[in-house]
């Protein structure tokens, strides 16, 4: 390698980390949360400063209220092929099943991980794992214990559908919340 590639190198490495740096201070004197809220920039209810910005409070929250019944609450959350990454439009599942987690901390829960046919034991037992696994994850990121729930994978071995084509596969692609 010729001196002037080496100096070209370092010169786009030193570039490159130079523009990762960050000068977003760490403490507490970090700039202030703002309301998105329409309407509530000229409200303060006491909980701005003098000069009218937010002092950075955060209001609880209390996953309790509002809990929707065992009945109403969705136990399936479908996947696309090959990922485990849950999809915008079961998050109302998985809230759902936090909630009433959260209101009775002695209920318990399994999540199966499934997947279709495609692939051989290992992966999609693997794959079936991550899928359950990112479920649980989400349930625990809205307050739900490790003791309340378990990840278990079945693989390709307990399918939904017995079809051999792409309706059936998503049907299969799947993570089942089940009371233990």
């Amino acid at each position: 390698m010729n001196m002037s590639r080496l100096a070209l190198i370092v010169a786009v490495s030193s570039a490159v980390f130079a523009g990762c740096a960050s000068n977003v201070p760490l403490d507490n004197k970090a700039a202030p949360v703002e309301s998105r809220t329409p309407g509530a920039a000229g409200a303060n209810n006491g909980s701005s400063s003098a000069n009218g910005t937010n002092s950075g409070r955060v209001a609880s929250v209390d996953l309790t209220k509002n809990a929707p019944p065992a009945a109403e609450v969705g136990r399936i959350v479908y996947f696309d092929y090959d990922s485990f990454v849950i999809k915008d439009e079961f998050r109302p599942v998985i809230e759902g099943q936090a909630k009433m987690l959260a209101a009775n901390k002695s209920k318990k829960l399994t999540i199966e991980g499934h997947t279709d046919e495609r692939g051989g034991s290992e992966y999609n037992l693997a794959l079936g794992q991550k899928r359950a696994e990112s479920v649980a994850k989400s349930l625990k990121l809205l307050g739900v214990t490790d003791a309340q729930i378990e990840a278990v994978s079945f693989g390709k071995e307990r399918p939904a559908d017995q079809g051999h084509d792409e309706a059936a596969w998503a049907k299969n692609r799947r993570a089942e919340l089940s009371s233990r």
